[in-house]
């Protein structure tokens, strides 16, 4: 089967995460965008990878039979904090997304919270996971395996990337997310703002106007939101890097992957 670029260009990019993909994945993570490079693709056992590869196959099928008790673990965390009235959505993002978690990995997880609650809401949850006895990771620490990991964080009145951000890394992440707890359609309203992902991955999700704002309006902080945000900061402040801290969003990512992806997609 001779390979369309915007499938040769998928593959490529999912050769940097040892995903190889399957026939039936090549057209829903047809790439929509120009990816340099020719390389030798080989297809076997329904899978197709890049030439010198193969061990990737073995890696790809590990990974699903460790992301199982993973994701029952995500969906036990989720069915939890979805308890809190302020939590609006949960999913599932990172390598688990694609049920590509090593053993040692950790479980990313996305929360989007009601407008100006979102510190109020992580102190909340993180409160109650603990006592629940979730292990959670601790930063810098090298021991991940089957540690909840909420590294993304958003408050449902900034709900869309903005443009310097919007990169096939991003764009692929964000299309990966796992729905777990969903009210009051807040997933599809985090899709139609950030629409923009279809110029990547234009197969990947399917995205409905539904009649849904940019973003929804945002009142004057709270000022018991504002105090517990202000504590949260100062206590994490002198650890940021390249994180994104704000009173509706919180992103931490150390690594910037779009970069390093699109070095990697370049050479």
């Amino acid at each position: 089967m001779e390979l369309r670029f915007s499938e040769k260009a998928s593959v490529i990019y999912h050769n940097i995460f040892d995903y190889p993909l399957m026939k039936n994945e090549l057209s829903i993570w047809k790439s929509g965008k120009n990816i340099k490079g020719k390389i030798e693709i080989i297809h076997k056992d329904n899978f197709y990878f890049l030439k010198g590869r193969e061990m990737i196959i073995k890696r790809r099928k590990e990974n699903e039979k460790y992301s199982k008790n993973k994701l029952k673990i995500a969906r036990k965390a989720a069915k939890l904090i979805s308890k809190i009235p302020t939590i609006k959505f949960v999913g599932i993002t990172g390598a688990l997304a694609m049920r590509n978690a090593s053993k040692k990995s950790d479980i990313d997880l996305m929360i989007i919270t009601t407008n100006n609650t979102l510190w109020t809401s992580r102190l909340l949850v993180y409160g109650l996971l603990l006592i629940s006895g979730f292990k959670l990771r601790v930063p810098n620490s090298k021991n991940e395996k089957n540690r909840l990991c909420l590294n993304i964080w958003l408050d449902q009145s900034d709900l869309v990337w903005k443009n310097k951000d919007r990169n096939i890394y991003t764009a692929h992440e964000i299309a990966q997310i796992v729905s777990i707890v969903n009210k009051d359609k807040t997933y599809e309203k985090l899709l139609w703002g950030n629409k923009w992902v279809l110029n990547f991955w234009p197969n990947a999700i399917k995205i409905s106007n539904m009649g849904f704002s940019t973003n929804s309006p945002q009142s004057t902080l709270p000022f018991l939101e504002k105090v517990i945000f202000k504590i949260q900061y100062l206590h994490m402040n002198k650890k940021i890097t390249r994180e994104v801290v704000t009173p509706t969003r919180a992103l931490f990512h150390p690594k910037d992957w779009g970069k390093i992806v699109a070095k990697k997609l370049s050479s």
